[in-house]
């Protein structure tokens, strides 16, 4: 339960609604109290099982001295006044306590509302600011479908936990009030009943530890199912060219079920615990009526305190119920939780620094001393040695070996190497997507670990491969939400990426919805954009990773033009299969099983006749 306890701290945000929730519930249980108390008197005046006593009593505390000056003003009142009028004051208070509880209940129902619908708010709104914050490396061993679950389903079984938070602040009180009368009343009948109890303690939490256990097993069957879900939905063109539907659908259809069994034993589990509950109430309500029943013979309690004993006993069991369905529903929660904070207390491994300065402008040079990079971190380089794993990388290879790099102000370095050279990588130390393992890496003589990271970032421009696009606006997705931007600005980006001839002809112009992740365009349309983007944030440094590789000869025209704009002025940094592409650059490096094996100049590295001359001749060919 401690991952359960951990939720619930985020109460301390809610002091004033919680107070007065348990506010309102007390005053709704001692009203409701008050209502069965009027049952004695209304039960003496309808039978008269009791005479009064013959002078008036001495007020005390105990159940017989309390009983006793009851009834005697109970009946000298109807003495008076009659039998109706005195049935009609019992009615009416009855009435009253009866609205005023109910009143009350509802008033602590709409303090919880607000309680409950925060929580939740505010767990939402932390999950999704982790998962922005996460490196890049969490995400390379995460499957996105379990972390959507995990977003999204287990965070609804929370809301099914604080929904059990009523349970949590009326129920236990109930119980304790109720209890406590219970004792007032009759003490030996009360011990009776807490003979029962522990048995039915020791069944619940058998029920409530395989109910948990199948919980657990049930959230990870649950996120494997939406992550098959999401896989089919991105590759959906490649199911059906290949007709593999038959194969997703009964991958799909296998997971499931699975899940569906789970679930089943869940329920199991969860709604045995109601009736068996009720079994030892009835068990225990039975012997109450014997035992109590001989007590009345034998004259040791009133018929009518009895009954009103026998009612407020029949009045514990559900809130008993209530509760051991809230702890129920809580160990279900549990497991939930424990997914959903796993995600909230994973590691940033990239770290800022307390204090960290702001990075001035970019003014000289970036550097690479002697970096070397794997993808499982050193302990002494990284505040979490356990770093992810990247499917098909063994952990102990270096990717990166021994990197020595300057790149000086507006320049155009071209990185190239055969695939698996370590080329995206290298680009990715620099806005700290992950850090190195070895050596540093300087900003303007600045080492990047030790300036802000918000800073660091905002000194470069990325144009990759694969667009990231919105479902938005044309506008939308140029300014990138940002409301910094003004329309001319925006159409200004746009012209330069070369962007504007198309977007002109959409039907909405720069309000046209692009779609999910803008396929309501083409290829070329959306690097276009990408590329707008970049020159409306205009950042002193460039990264173009291999961003026009997967276009055809007419689009690579217009997104190279597009290209040329952007790169006018700045430092740039690109990573480039077409080799023809990056013939201008003013300096070539080659990457060769993470380690820098050449470079210069296109004519530099075809006079020196290695892997570049190679790999230019391999395309050539082609």
């Amino acid at each position: 339960m401690k991952s359960i306890l951990r939720i619930f701290r985020y109460l301390k945000y809610f002091p004033v609604q919680l107070s007065f929730n348990v506010l309102f519930n007390v005053l709704h249980i001692l009203f409701n109290l008050g209502s069965y108390v009027l049952i004695i008197p209304f039960v003496e005046l309808m039978f008269g099982m009791n005479g009064a006593p013959a002078a008036e009593p001495e007020f005390g505390f105990s159940q017989h001295e309390l009983t006793d000056w009851a009834m005697w003003h109970l009946y000298s009142y109807k003495e008076t006044h009659g039998v109706w009028q005195s049935l009609l004051i019992v009615a009416a208070g009855y009435l009253s306590c009866s609205f005023l509880s109910n009143l009350f209940r509802y008033i602590a129902q709409l303090f919880l509302a607000v309680v409950r619908t925060g929580l939740i708010q505010r767990l939402r709104n932390d999950i999704y600011h982790k998962v922005t914050i996460l490196p890049v490396s969490y995400f390379n061993k995460k499957r996105r479908g379990d972390l959507i679950s995990r977003m999204s389903n287990d965070l609804v079984d929370l809301e099914w936990c604080a929904s059990v938070l009523q349970m949590l602040f009326k129920d236990p009180v109930n119980v304790i009030v109720f209890g406590f009368i219970l004792f007032f009343v009759s003490w030996r009948l009360t011990l009776l009943f807490l003979v029962v109890l522990p048995i039915g303690v020791w069944v619940m939490a058998l029920i409530g530890k395989k109910l948990k256990r199948n919980s657990q097993k049930g959230q990870r069957e649950l996120g494997g199912i939406v992550s098959i879900l999401e896989e089919s939905l991105a590759g959906l063109r490649a199911i059906k060219a290949f007709g593999r539907e038959d194969d997703r659908e009964q991958r799909f259809a296998e997971a499931n079920g699975t899940y569906a069994r789970t679930m089943v034993k869940v329920a199991r589990h969860r709604e045995l615990s109601s009736p068996l509950s009720e079994v030892l109430g009835t068990l225990a309500l039975v012997f109450i009526l014997i035992i109590g029943g001989w007590q009345v013979f034998d004259g040791s309690i009133q018929p009518s305190v009895f009954i009103f004993f026998v009612i407020i006993f029949a009045r514990i069991i559900p809130p008993i119920q209530a509760v051991v369905r809230a702890v129920n529903t809580l160990l279900k929660s549990n497991a939930a939780a424990e997914r959903f904070l796993e995600v909230l207390d994973a590691d940033e491994v990239i770290v800022e620094k307390p204090g960290a300065p702001v990075l001035p402008p970019f003014s000289d040079s970036i550097e690479f001393h002697d970096v070397s990079f794997s993808y499982r971190e050193k302990p002494d380089c990284q505040d979490n040695p356990e770093s992810p794993e990247i499917p098909g990388i063994p952990v102990d290879t270096m990717v990166l070996k021994g990197i020595n790099l300057v790149i000086p102000k507006g320049q155009t370095i071209a990185v190239v190497g055969p695939s698996g050279a370590g080329k995206t990588t290298m680009v990715d130390l620099l806005p700290r997507f992950y850090d190195c393992t070895d050596g540093f890496i300087s900003f303007d003589g600045y080492p990047i670990r030790d300036v802000n990271i918000d800073s660091l970032r905002r000194q470069f421009g990325l144009v990759s491969q694969n667009c990231i696009l919105f479902n938005d606006t044309v506008a939308n997705n140029i300014a990138f939400g940002s409301t910094a931007y003004t329309r001319e600005q925006i159409r200004e980006a746009a012209r330069i990426a070369h962007a504007d001839e198309f977007i002109d002809l959409l039907p909405q112009g720069y309000d046209t919805p692009i779609g999910d992740r803008g396929l309501n365009l083409s290829g070329g349309q959306r690097q276009r954009l990408s590329i707008a983007r970049a020159v409306l944030r205009d950042t002193p440094v460039l990264i173009l990773d291999e961003a026009t590789s997967a276009l055809d000869s007419e689009s690579e025209r217009a997104v190279q033009q597009g290209l040329d704009a952007l790169m006018k002025g700045r430092t740039s940094i690109v990573i480039a299969h077409r080799l023809s592409t990056i013939k201008g650059a003013d300096r070539i490096i080659v990457l060769d099983k993470g380690q820098i094996v050449e470079q210069g100049t296109h004519d530099e590295l075809i006079t020196l006749g290695g892997l570049y001359k190679k790999l230019v001749d391999m395309q050539s060919f082609a």
